[in-house]
């Protein structure tokens, strides 16, 4: 498990990484959004695979990080039975590594000690043009649907029915680089009747686990949150559904975003991806955890992420190494 304050450093250490990271050897290179150490020569959205065979990178230990949640500790043991796969399959060694903050393991990616990593719908984009992450997974259900909703809860009791009577109230939103946390509220509230910092004091909580317990505790009058991860919440006996109810839903966004670093080597992608759309949800501890998954489904960045990115494009976000540290 790794500790608090190796990620600790990694967040702190982002501005200066990119800062010094050194050009890539073909200035000339398409890359649009991406940061200048990488390439997109195929227009995928991604970076390229090295071009000199000799920067691919095929360590004997993967390290496999899950985006930060509560508990970390907890999601450990429940990534442990997919672990054990990933081993058999890739013949390596796994590590799986609690990480604090989205932009310590953006930048945990970035500097080569992150091989795999689940990043979150938000900070996915960030990933992708700061780190090189290539996103190939979703989880899904057995007919390929994936996704989940924006909801938008308030106690049972607090008289608030719609979005428009949030006028006045004090609102958790996540952080700022959270897509149904913070950035499609941003984005779609305003047609709704109601916009965030205007109509509202919006309050930044830290995590979707956070907003949804200080709902409950009285602390904030409403939040909008992932459906994913409240269901799951509720699943673990964190809050009692009873005390909530939700007032406003979206339609369906991409969840977690399953990734490898760029620069691993083509054969050890090839068994990454081979562990991830053969692994079987039944009888496990991460099945249980995600009642509603049965499979890894194939995605792409470019089509699946797009609706995020107009989000994002919508409240003014770049991809840069201030835009990642704006996230607490």
């Amino acid at each position: 498990m790794a500790s608090r304050s190796l990620y600790a450093l990694a967040a702190a250490g982002m501005a200066a990484t990119l800062a010094l990271a050194p050009a890539h050897a073909n200035e000339d290179c398409p890359r649009g959004d991406l940061d200048r150490m990488y390439c997109d020569r195929d227009g995928d959205l991604t970076a390229d695979p090295p071009t000199d065979p000799s920067q691919f990178v095929n360590p004997n230990t993967l390290i496999f990080a899950y985006t930060p949640v509560e508990d970390p500790a907890v999601y450990g043991d429940i990534w442990e039975p997919f672990i054990e796969h990933l081993q058999n399959v890739t013949g390596k060694r796994v590590r799986f590594f609690a990480v604090q903050s989205n932009s310590a393991q953006v930048e945990a990616m970035r500097s080569g000690r992150l091989h795999i990593a689940g990043f979150s719908t938000g900070p996915t984009p960030f990933a992708v043009n700061l780190a090189g992450a290539v996103p190939f997974a979703l989880m899904g259900g057995e007919n390929g649907s994936f996704g989940y909703t924006l909801q938008v809860y308030t106690q049972a009791d607090s008289g608030i029915e719609s979005l428009t009577d949030l006028k006045g109230k004090r609102v958790a939103h996540t952080s700022p680089t959270s897509n149904s946390g913070n950035l499609a509220p941003r984005a779609l509230f305003p047609a709704l009747g109601v916009t965030p910092d205007s109509d509202y004091t919006v309050v930044y909580s830290g995590s979707h686990d956070q907003s949804m317990l200080g709902v409950v505790a009285g602390d904030f009058d409403a939040a909008p949150v992932a459906s994913e991860v409240v269901e799951r919440m509720a699943q673990r006996g964190l809050y009692d559904p009873e005390q909530v109810k939700i007032v406003w839903e979206s339609a369906r966004f991409p969840t977690t975003s399953y990734t490898h670093a760029h620069n691993l080597h083509p054969d050890l992608v090839e068994k990454i991806r081979e562990a991830f759309f053969t692994f079987d949800f039944r009888g496990t501890a991460l099945g249980e955890e995600f009642k509603d998954v049965t499979q890894f489904i194939p995605i792409t960045y470019k089509e699946d992420w797009e609706v995020i990115r107009q989000i994002q494009a919508a409240n003014g976000v770049r991809y840069t190494a201030e835009g990642l540290q704006s996230e607490k």
